[in-house]
């Protein structure tokens, strides 16, 4: 399996996107024995449901992915990504969606300008060692939202997915559990 070094993956919810991640994760860790994955995990737990949700995936994840580090950092994402990036650690971030989210609608202070936290993803991206996996979620598809936050989020997220996909070298669109890819070397399934 030929791996690249940056690659989006995105598709809609339960579309397979996180499990396609620890797919290349798996095959990257089976490669040499000396490598390490870590997952930048971006969620927060705001209610019992999503606690519960959490835990599921951490437990699911241990299960498919046990060489799997998980790092929790659902706000300074570019910090996250220098912090653990090397050339023998592959890193997934799961997922672009949530970091937007806490980007736009923080859980405490202020928001800070996203075009800022953006950019300083898309900086980090250029300079980083070792390979990344990036997942987000496509909701353009969809009949357009009422309120104009949501209209704001939705226009924000697309603008974010465009971006990652000019900065990533695969992107990747999954669809009922199988990928397309969208830009890049296709790469083995399974």
């Amino acid at each position: 399996m030929r791996l690249a070094h940056s690659e989006f993956i995105l598709g809609g919810q339960k579309s397979g996107k996180s499990r396609r991640a620890e797919q290349l994760a798996v095959a990257w860790l089976n490669a040499d024995p000396r490598r390490q994955a870590v997952l930048i995990a971006t969620a927060h737990a705001g209610d019992a449901e999503m606690q519960q949700r959490i835990s599921r995936h951490q437990r699911d994840r241990l299960e498919r992915v046990p060489r799997l580090h998980t790092v929790e950092e659902s706000t300074d994402l570019a910090g996250a990504l220098r912090a653990h990036s090397r050339a023998d650690t592959m890193l997934l971030v799961d997922c672009m969606t949530l970091w937007l989210t806490h980007a736009l609608m923080p859980l405490r202070g202020a928001p800070r300008p996203v075009e800022t936290a953006i950019q300083d993803i898309f900086s980090a991206l250029a300079t980083l060692p070792g390979p990344v996996v990036l997942v987000g979620n496509e909701i353009g598809l969809g009949v357009v939202p009422m309120g104009p936050e949501v209209r704001a989020f939705v226009d924000a997220l697309g603008l974010l997915n465009q971006g990652l996909a000019q900065a990533c070298e695969r992107v990747t669109l999954m669809v009922a559990g199988l990928p397309l890819v969208l830009k890049g070397a296709a790469c083995a399934d399974r």
